[in-house]
Order: structure tokens, then C-alpha cells, then sequence
């Protein structure tokens, strides 16, 4: 990974973090919510995927109709995360195997 790699990546993210902050306060909290939670416990290849992105554009539809956050999720948020990524490996999968190993 060159430097242009780095910088092309940053400018990508900040207009990610650029389209959440124009999203309602209430999206933008569940937001965040579900980026830590994919942080310590997401799929292995979260930066590389498209998962965020899908997730921005999908509180987007969901605001511009007019629905409530929680209307869209549901009330339990880790349950709507791990629902996401049932079927990818995840950072907590790759921990477990690593103790079992042990």
C-alpha cells in the first residue's frame, strides 16, 4: 500500500463520516453504535467491504421517508449487526479460534 493508497483512503472516509454527519441526530447515534460494535466484533474485512457504506445509504432511504431509526433496526441493536454479518468471519470468531488453539 502506497501513499496515495493512504490518502485516497482517507479522503474516501471523510466523505463517508461527511454523508453520516448530514444524517438525523437519532440515525447518526445508531450509527455510531453500530460502528463500534463492528470495530471490536465485525467481520474481518470491514474496511475493505462495502457494509458502512451500505449502511449509510440505507439510514439515508430510511430518513428521506420519514421513518424513525428504530423503525428501520429495531430496538436491539447488536442483534441487527450480528444479522448483517451471520455469515462473515468475524474479529470475535478469529479470537475464539485463537484461545481454542491455545
Amino acid at each position: 500500500m502506497g501513499i496515495q493508497d493512504i490518502i485516497e483512503g482517507k479522503k474516501q472516509w471523510r466523505a463517508h463520516m461527511a454523508r453520516v454527519k448530514a444524517l438525523p441526530r437519532d440515525y447518526q447515534i445508531v450509527y455510531k453504535e453500530i460502528q463500534k460494535y463492528f470495530f471490536k466484533v465485525g467481520p474481518v474485512g470491514l474496511t475493505d467491504g462495502t457494509l458502512l457504506p451500505g449502511i449509510v445509504d440505507f439510514f439515508e432511504e430510511g430518513a428521506a421517508a420519514g421513518k424513525g431509526v428504530l423503525e428501520l433496526i429495531g430496538t436491539d441493536v447488536a442483534a441487527f449487526c450480528d444479522d448483517l454479518v451471520k455469515d462473515s468471519p468475524t474479529y470475535a470468531d478469529s479470537y475464539r479460534d485463537t484461545i481454542n488453539k491455545k
